[in-house]
């Protein structure tokens, strides 16, 4: 029988998966990597890590969790795979099954026969269009030799100010990594009017923002790059935007990838409307011996149905197994992804999975959410933290579409993302979630967690029950466009209410609702009652009661003073 020759293109993540677990199905598989860096094999999830120098060297990065160094040597020896680094594929020769490649070091090109290929080859940086994008000091921290010469520069003194360009994950992480450790002065700025647009609604992104604020990032949103160009006195950068100019010492475009599909393309396989390479539920591209995965790709989205270019490190393993399998013989299937998501920032934990309000609005849904604020632990047990988790459900058919959350604890908030997810992936309904079954014990939830407190936040909304506002039409209403028209009706106990009565004077109102009932006189008639607690609860509680007594325009302020708080609508008590 004919020896399997498997020719992986790439061999940072997908690839190695695809190597590693195709040699254990099939032990006489001839399995050749190639890849265009002298690194492979590395957690490029952790590259912001390794700027910051919690990861005291790149070395770690491509290690085994046994500290063994994932080179050529460790795969020919231990895997039995062939790797060939600094070595470029430049042309597939699909009805040859030929790849002929150029090995960077020599200048020599060769070819290289397959019976099944395996495309690996990840993302390339968007590089922006405005003049300079390309000058020395600009990086793009998208691979492992980006990030070594980023390193390598500040740890050489050469960086005390830094401007980032791009508010997505990468950014907002670079930015914590030049600040932290570094102490460098670092200026992010970001074209839309939020921090991780696409990932987080506003309330949200506005509590990252304070976050980041506080730790000493001076965040620029709404500002448009128009150039950078070379100080004339020195090696400082000047960067030009449509209203502003900053002098810095280094620039880091986080701009975003896209698929590296270019060789697929000339290759004549079939591409999504994004570029990425066209694959089946098999993981095959349009020709059948050739499969794709990791960030090259873009995978259906269950919630929405549509195209989404999702490049993370775990995704493309999952994608290398199925394509290993396959490969041997087997028939795995990749049906498709939510888009669960997690970064941690400074303090705090940040989460997503499915869609966001505006993208489910966006994708023809009628979408309602509830926001909650609850402890992660029992309220009695020491050391717990708040949980801000978001809900986002369909009014017709009270099908789940997605979740976001905030916590300085981040396995809390991992804790209720991660089960989301997987009921988003079997297109459950909120009465699943509502009745959803997690372990309690008073160190790790609340006897009513704050999963199922949400979910049925969300049905009394759906309901009728709770008529809420969010803490952006709080503000709106309250600071405003409707300032005299409205009051702020707290319900919380005197010490906690005072600092805000003395602050806002007759529009700030203070009735605990455990005497709403009997103090009902004092409520002014014909203004819009805004409902305050901490969290949400007894303002809920308060709505009822005056729903019960004829007070129609009333609303529940979603998250109470503890989200207005964290998204720095409204300041502390002091």
């Amino acid at each position: 029988m004919k020896e399997l020759k498997v020719l992986i293109i790439g061999a940072v993540a997908l690839g190695p998966k695809v190597a590693c677990r195709l040699k254990r199905l099939i032990p006489s598989a001839e399995v050749i990597m190639i890849d265009q860096s002298e690194y492979i094999a590395y957690g490029g999830c952790g590259i912001p890590y390794y700027v910051s120098g919690d990861i005291s060297s790149a070395e770690e990065l491509m290690k085994t969790s046994f500290h063994m160094l994932r080179d050529a040597e460790f795969f020919f020896n231990a895997k039995g795979v062939k790797v060939m680094t600094q070595t470029r594929a430049k042309k597939i020769e699909p009805e040859s099954k030929r790849v002929i490649i150029e090995d960077l070091k020599r200048g020599k090109e060769s070819v290289l026969n397959y019976d099944k290929l395996v495309l690996a080859t990840g993302s390339i940086p968007i590089v922006p269009d405005f003049k300079g994008a390309e000058l020395e000091g600009v990086f793009y921290p998208t691979d492992l030799t980006s990030a070594i010469k980023i390193r390598d520069r500040i740890s050489k003194g050469k960086v005390e100010s830094a401007l980032i360009i791009g508010g997505g994950a990468i950014g907002c992480e670079m930015a914590e990594a030049l600040t932290d450790l570094w102490g460098i002065e670092t200026i992010l700025i970001e074209k839309e009017s939020q921090l991780l647009p696409g990932f987080l609604d506003e309330t949200f992104s506005r509590m990252l923002l304070k976050e980041m604020q506080q730790s000493g990032v001076i965040v620029k949103t709404d500002q448009t790059v128009k150039e950078i160009e070379r100080h004339p006195k020195g090696e400082r950068l000047k960067v030009i935007t449509l209203s502003d100019e900053f002098e810095v010492d280094m620039v880091i475009c986080a701009t975003g990838v896209r698929p590296n599909s270019e060789l697929a393309k000339d290759a004549g396989l079939l591409l999504t409307p994004k570029e990425g390479i066209l694959v089946n539920e098999r993981l095959q591209s349009s020709d059948p011996d050739i499969y794709a995965g990791g960030d090259c790709i873009e995978c259906i989205n269950l919630v929405s149905g549509r195209w989404q270019y999702f490049p993370q490190g775990s995704l493309a393993n999952r994608q290398g197994r199925i394509i290993a399998t396959n490969i041997a013989g087997g028939y795995a299937r990749f049906k498709g992804i939510v888009g669960a998501f997690a970064i941690k920032i400074f303090g705090i934990s940040v989460a997503k999975t499915g869609l966001t309000f505006k993208e489910a609005k966006d994708c023809s849904f009628d979408p309602i959410h509830a926001l909650v604020v609850q402890s992660d632990k029992a309220h009695f047990y020491p050391s717990w933290e708040l949980v801000y988790l978001d809900l986002i459900v369909d009014r017709k058919s009270r099908r789940l579409l997605g979740a976001q959350g905030i916590c300085k604890n981040g396995d809390s908030l991992m804790a209720r993302i991660n089960p989301i997810t997987a009921l988003l992936y079997n297109g459950a309904t909120l009465e699943d979630l509502s009745n959803f079954e997690m372990a309690y014990s008073p160190p790790f939830a609340s006897a009513m967690d704050i999963l199922n407190a949400t979910s049925n936040t969300a049905e009394n909304i759906l309901d009728g029950l709770n008529m809420t506002i969010d803490p952006e039409e709080f503000e709106r209403l309250f600071f405003k466009e409707q300032s005299q028209e409205c009051i702020c009706l707290d319900v919380r106990g005197p010490e906690n209410a005072a600092p805000y009565v003395k602050r806002y004077g007759k529009r700030w109102i203070n009735i605990p609702q455990e005497q709403l009932i009997r103090r009902i006189e004092e409520i002014p008639k014909g203004k819009m009652l805004l409902l305050m607690c901490n969290s949400g609860v007894r303002s809920y509680e308060a709505l009822i009661q005056l729903k019960d007594l004829g007070f129609e325009d009333a609303r529940n302020i979603q998250g109470g003073i503890a989200a207005l708080k964290m998204a720095d609508i409204i300041k502390n008590d002091s």
